[in-house]
C-alpha cells in the first residue's frame, strides 16, 4: 500500500471513530436511563405507573 493511501486511510479512520464515539455512548447510556432500563428488561410494578413519556 502506498504511503499516502496509509496514511489517508488512518485520518479516514480516525475521523470516522470521532464521530461514532459520541453517538454510541448516546445512545447506549442516556436512552436506558430515560426509560429507566435497557429495553426489553422487565419493568417492577412501580415503576410502569409511575412515568408519563409526554
Amino acid at each position: 500500500m502506498d504511503i499516502s493511501l496509509r496514511l489517508f486511510t488512518r485520518q479516514f479512520m480516525g475521523v470516522v471513530l470521532a464521530a461514532l464515539v459520541p453517538v454510541i455512548l448516546v445512545a447506549f447510556l442516556s436512552i436506558p436511563y430515560s426509560l429507566g432500563g435497557h429495553p426489553g428488561e422487565e419493568r417492577s410494578a412501580e415503576n410502569l405507573g409511575s412515568r408519563h413519556m409526554t
